[in-house]
């Protein structure tokens, strides 16, 4: 079986391509069986989501509510905290969590510059807060879609409804809310301090410099492309001033004239070496965020993470053609809590690194409509359709409406309501391939025939007569405990879909074994599967925030294992309450 564990799930894409023929060579399966994840309901109902979600993105709404937020925050980072779990748990309900946490992500960020707050206090939990949102309902998260078809294709039931388990989500939610106010808020770290100066954040006092072209240089002359980017010293221009004149990329056809000031980003031994060469004098300031935004007086510097299923995951800055391709600078990557502010060419990029990127306003603005990356603070933009908000919004309530009410199978619904965002201009045609996380797709598409061979190997039964013994000392709320823990250390480390696969099929024989029901060990199953808090790798809103919170990996233990404990019990106590156990 092929493991997804891995510190970038974009590769679960090709984690997922072997899975299809996992299931022939493992469990002697049909090659139809194999391939049967890219048909199924779930799949085509989660993509159908993904391009609801974007065309509730593209309208602007979601940045439109982060600004009025903004205003009454102030600098309480209680306030900022309950601002942000408030804002996405609902939002996570009704658009997929991991969109929406993207979006959010740099409305929090400039909450937290505002309201002079550490980010870190406030990101760790703006991806909780989506995990339990993702609890409300039916289309919440892809895990739910897939849980419920799964359990549907098992036993001959009905499909879950849109709001069945909403009741249990919303205690789950409001328990998970509270922990993140009071304890977890003692217990996330402020692993970034509150900000000034991107420049300064990033420690860049001693990587940044000016220099000015003597009358006696050789460079004078040349072009900038072969005198000073062509060259062995670990180098990047970010600047070119020239008189009263500022100039950003591209730099490299520009002449080289006398009294030419270079902004660098280099290191001091590198710096040492180019000034004995090359004729260049050391301008003795220190470089500012300020200073390097004075080419058109906009936003040039801003942090950029490298976004799950970006084209970028794997390859390098020097392979990706980065400088050349997006007219921008990279100054220094953040990865988790390590800063690396030199000799960044040839390292292999993993999603949610940080880049702190110096560019034009018109590229940034490009980075920002890039699906492989997210700017992680809020830019001005133009292009949002704030017409269409009454639209895309009417769209996702009749889905949801056509759904809940069983006038439609969700599948159609979702289906139907993507249609609809075309067709009203919420989205454009050519944007409907890059609102796919083709990357979740094809996990998808590889994880289902994997239950199903699971299933028809009796793998599953064998697997849950080892749980079953457990019944013999244990109460069946218990067992059911077992059933959510199991699952919970599994989703840290593999794909939560992944685990919703492996363990449905096992619980739903185990429930079978021992008398219950198995709708109520399901539904412990996939909000276990769901709640993946302490790894970062466990899901993918938790890479989100990794770089742009500077957290450790052990940070996730901290903040996330009592949590999982806490949330643990309450689940597990709330589906027998909610739900009979027999």
């Amino acid at each position: 079986m092929v493991s997804l564990m891995s510190i970038q799930p974009a590769s679960e894409a090709l984690a997922s391509a072997g899975m299809l023929g996992a299931p022939i060579v493992l469990f002697d399966s049909y090659p139809g069986d194999a391939l049967s994840g890219f048909a199924n309901t779930a799949t085509l109902t989660v993509l159908a989501m993904f391009i609801l979600s974007e065309g509730v993105q593209r309208t602007g709404i979601i940045q439109l509510l982060g600004a009025k937020i903004s205003t009454f925050t102030g600098d309480s980072e209680l306030r900022q905290l309950g601002a942000t779990v408030g804002v996405v748990g609902p939002i996570s309900g009704f658009i997929n969590n991991t969109a929406a946490v993207a979006i959010l992500l740099p409305m929090v960020t400039d909450l937290a510059e505002r309201g002079r707050t550490s980010p870190s206090k406030l990101l760790l939990p703006l991806s909780y807060a989506s995990m339990f949102g993702g609890m409300l309902t039916l289309i919440g998260t892809s895990t739910n879609i897939l849980a419920s078809d799964v359990y549907s294709r098992i036993t001959g039931e009905a499909p879950f409804t849109m709001f069945e388990f909403t009741a249990l989500g919303a205690v789950v939610m409001a328990v998970g809310v509270v922990y993140l106010m009071t304890v977890g808020r003692r217990l996330t770290p402020a692993r970034i301090e509150p900000r000034r100066d991107l420049t300064e954040e990033f420690e860049m006092a001693e990587y940044l410099t000016e220099v000015v072209v003597r009358e006696d240089s050789p460079l004078v002359g040349q072009q900038v492309q072969r005198a000073l980017v062509e060259t062995e010293f670990d180098v990047d221009l970010l600047q070119l001033i020239r008189g009263e004149s500022v100039f950003l990329e591209p730099l490299g056809p520009k002449e080289i004239q006398p009294g030419d000031v270079f902004t660098l980003r280099t290191d001091r031994n590198t710096l040492v070496e180019l000034l004995d060469v090359e004729g260049l004098d050391l301008v003795p300031a220190t470089v500012t965020e300020d200073e390097l935004e004075l080419a058109d007086r906009g936003q040039n510097l801003v942090e950029v993470v490298v976004a799950p299923g970006s084209a970028l995951v794997g390859e390098s800055l020097a392979s990706a053609s980065f400088r050349q391709r997006y007219d921008a600078t990279v100054l220094a990557l953040r990865r988790g809590g390590e800063l690396i502010r030199r000799r960044m060419d040839n390292l292999p990029l993993r999603v949610g690194d940080t880049l702190l990127v110096q560019a034009t306003v018109e590229s940034i603005e490009r980075l920002d409509n890039n699906r492989n990356f997210i700017v992680a603070q809020e830019i001005e933009r133009h292009d949002y359709r704030e017409s269409k908000i009454p639209v895309a919004v009417g769209i996702v309530a009749g889905v949801v409406a056509l759904a809940a009410l069983n006038f439609l199978p969700i599948v159609v619904a979702a289906l139907l309501g993507a249609l609809a965002m075309v067709a009203t201009k919420c989205l454009r045609p050519t944007e409907l391939y890059d609102a796919v996380q083709w990357d979740v797709i094809f996990l998808l598409a590889g994880v289902i025939p994997l239950g199903i061979a699971m299933e028809n190997s009796g793998a599953a039964e064998l697997l849950a007569e080892l749980v079953v013994m457990t019944g013999d000392y244990l109460p069946l709320i218990a067992v059911l405990g077992v059933f959510y823990f199991v699952t919970a250390l599994l989703t840290n480390v593999i794909s939560n879909n992944a685990s919703v696969v492996l363990m449905i099929p096992v619980a739903i024989e185990a429930a079978t074994t021992l008398g219950a029901d198995p709708f109520s060990f399901v539904l412990a199953v996939m909000f276990a599967a769901s709640t993946a808090f302490m790894t970062p790798v466990g899901y993918q809103t938790n890479l989100f925030v990794y770089g742009p919170g500077g957290y450790k990996f052990t940070d996730y233990i901290r903040v996330g294992g009592p949590l999982q404990l806490l949330l643990g019990v309450v689940t597990t106590v709330g589906v027998a309450y909610f739900f009979p156990l027999t």
